[in-house]
C-alpha cells in the first residue's frame, strides 16, 4: 500500500519509471529464487536418475527369474522341481519387492520435484497480481485525468506527450502481465492435478509393495507345507499328488450333479456382442496353457469334466503376477476352498459382476486384495496368482459367465463330502461362456 500511495502523487513519467523498476527488482528476487529452487529441482532429479537405473536393472533380473521359472514348468512335475520352482519364485517375488520399493521412492520424488515446481508457480502467480494490482491502481488515477490537465501539469507539451506514450506502453505491459498471469494460473492447475494422480499412484503402489510382502508370506508357508507333508520323499509326494487328484475327481463330480440341475433362465438378449473385445486380459502377458470347452486334456480327463469340457481358460502366470479386473465391475465373491481340510477346487478366487450380463471368475490366487462389495475398474489389480486349490503348477483360472446363471453357493452336507462348507460359485450349464469370444483376439 505505501508503494501505491507513493505511486499517486507521482508524475506520470516516473509512474511508469518506478513500475519499471518494481518489475525489474521482481525478476531479480526470482531470479535468485529459480537458481535455488534448481538445486533442489536438479537434486531430486539425480536421484529419480538413479532409481530408475535400479528399476532398469530389476526389470532385467526379474525377467531371467521368469524364464528360469517357465524352463522348471516345463519339467516333470516332481518334488525336486516343485520345490525349485518355489525358490525361483520366491526370488522373483523378493525382487518386485525391491522394484516397486524403487517406483514408490521415484514417485515420492517427483512429487516433491512437481510439490516445489507448484510453489514456485504460485509465488508467481502472487507476486504477477500484486503487480498487475498496483499498476492498475496507478492507471486508473491517471487515466481520470483529462488531456489538458495532463498537459498543464507537465513542463512543457512535448514533456506531456512523451508522458502519454510512457503510460500507453505500460498499458501494454499490463496487458501482458495479465495474459502471463493467466498461463500461469493453467499451468498451476494442470501441475495440481498431476500431483493428485501421482499421489494416487504412490497410493497404489503402496498397496501393491504390502500385497507382496503376503505372496512372499504365502509361498513361504506353502514350501513349508510341501517339505512337511512329503518329508523330502518323491514317493510321499506322488501319493499326496494322487491323493488330492482322487478327492478333486470327487468334488467335480457333486459339483457336476448338482449344476445339471439347475435350471435357470438366461436371456441370451441381456449378453453383450461376442467377439466384440468387452473384456481386457487379466495379465499382462498373455499365454493360454489350456482353452475352453473339450480340450484334448479335458477329453482325457473325463473324469473331472463330466464330459462337458474345460469351464474357462487357463493363463500362464507364475507366482505373484498381478491378476487385474477384466473390466469395471462389484466385486461379489472371495473365498479360499483351501480353508476346508482336503477340499481341493479353486483355492483362493475372486468373482465380479461386469453389470452387462458377464461376471468373470479369477481362481488360484496366493493374494486376494479385494474385498466383497468392493467396485473396481478395468485393469484394476485384484489380486496375485499363485498355486492355491488343485492344481498341476501355478497358474491363473479365468472363467466367463453369464450372470443370470451363476449363483455362489455354501456347500452343505448334501451336496459335497471333502468340501462341506466351502463357497463357490455354480452355474447352469448354459452359463458357462468361451472367454476367447468376449476378449482381445488372441496371438499365440
Amino acid at each position: 500500500m505505501r508503494i501505491a500511495r507513493e505511486l499517486g502523487i507521482m508524475s506520470i513519467s516516473s509512474v511508469a519509471m518506478t513500475l519499471f523498476m518494481i518489475t525489474g527488482l521482481y525478476g531479480l528476487g526470482m531470479f535468485a529464487v529459480h537458481i535455488a529452487k534448481a538445486d533442489t529441482v536438479a537434486d531430486l532429479q539425480a536421484k529419480i536418475d538413479a532409481r530408475s537405473a535400479d528399476i532398469r536393472s530389476l526389470e532385467q533380473e526379474i525377467a531371467n527369474y521368469q524364464k528360469q521359472i517357465d524352463g522348471v514348468s516345463g519339467q516333470v512335475n516332481s518334488l525336486s522341481a516343485t520345490i525349485k520352482s518355489l525358490d525361483l519364485s520366491l526370488k522373483k517375488i523378493q525382487a518386485n519387492i525391491s522394484l516397486t520399493e524403487n517406483r514408490i521412492a521415484n514417485k515420492t520424488y517427483e512429487i516433491q520435484q512437481l510439490s516445489s515446481e507448484i510453489g514456485e508457480q504460485e509465488e508467481n502467480v502472487a507476486d504477477d497480481k500484486r503487480i498487475i494490482s498496483q499498476s492498475l491502481l496507478v492507471v486508473n488515477q491517471r487515466s481520470d485525468q483529462s488531456l489538458i490537465e495532463k498537459i498543464l501539469a507537465s513542463e512543457s507539451v512535448s514533456s506531456a506527450w512523451n508522458s502519454m506514450d510512457q503510460l500507453a506502453r505500460l498499458n501494454s505491459d499490463l496487458v501482458s502481465r495479465i495474459n502471463s498471469l493467466k498461463t500461469l494460473k493453467a499451468g498451476l492447475e494442470k501441475d495440481k492435478t498431476t500431483s493428485e494422480n501421482d499421489k494416487k499412484d504412490l497410493e497404489s503402489l503402496n498397496k501393491q509393495l504390502k500385497d507382496q510382502k503376503q505372496v512372499v508370506l504365502a509361498t513361504q508357508d506353502e514350501k513349508n507345507q510341501l517339505l512337511a507333508d512329503t518329508k523330502q520323499s518323491e514317493v510321499r509326494y506322488r501319493a499326496i499328488l494322487a491323493q488330492k487328484q482322487s478327492q478333486k475327481e470327487a468334488l467335480d463330480r457333486e459339483v457336476l450333479q448338482y449344476e445339471s440341475q439347475l435350471k435357470l433362465a438366461i436371456d441370451a438378449s441381456k449378453l453383450p456382442t461376442t467377439g466384440q473385445s468387452v473384456l481386457s486380459w487379466p495379465t499382462d502377458n498373455v499365454f493360454i496353457t489350456q482353452f475352453f470347452g473339450n480340450t484334448p486334456f479335458a477329453t482325457a480327463n473325463a473324469q473331472i469334466y463330466g464330459g462337458k469340457g474345460h469351464n474357462g481358460i487357463d493363463l500362464r502366470a507364475s507366482i505373484g503376477t498381478p491378476i487385474k479386473a477384466a473390466l469395471s465391475g462389484r466385486v461379489v465373491g472371495v473365498a479360499n476352498t483351501d480353508s476346508i481340510k482336503n477340499c481341493y477346487s479353486y483355492g483362493k478366487w475372486v468373482m465380479i459382476d461386469h453389470g452387462n450380463g458377464l461376471s468373470t471368475l479369477y481362481a488360484h490366487m496366493s493374494v486376494q486384495g479385494v474385498s466383497v462389495g468392493d467396485i473396481v475398474g478395468t485393469g484394476e489389480i485384484i489380486g496375485y496368482s499363485g498355486n492355491t486349490g488343485y492344481t498341476t503348477g501355478p497358474h491363473l483360472h479365468f472363467g466367463v459367465y453369464a450372470t443370470q446363471g451363476v449363483q455362489i453357493a455354501k456347500l452343505t452336507k448334501g451336496q459335497s463330502i471333502h468340501c462341506t462348507g466351502a463357497t463357490i460359485p455354480l452355474a447352469d450349464f448354459k452359463a458357462y461362456l468361451n472367454p476367447l469370444s468376449y476378449l482381445p483376439k488372441y496371438n499365440d
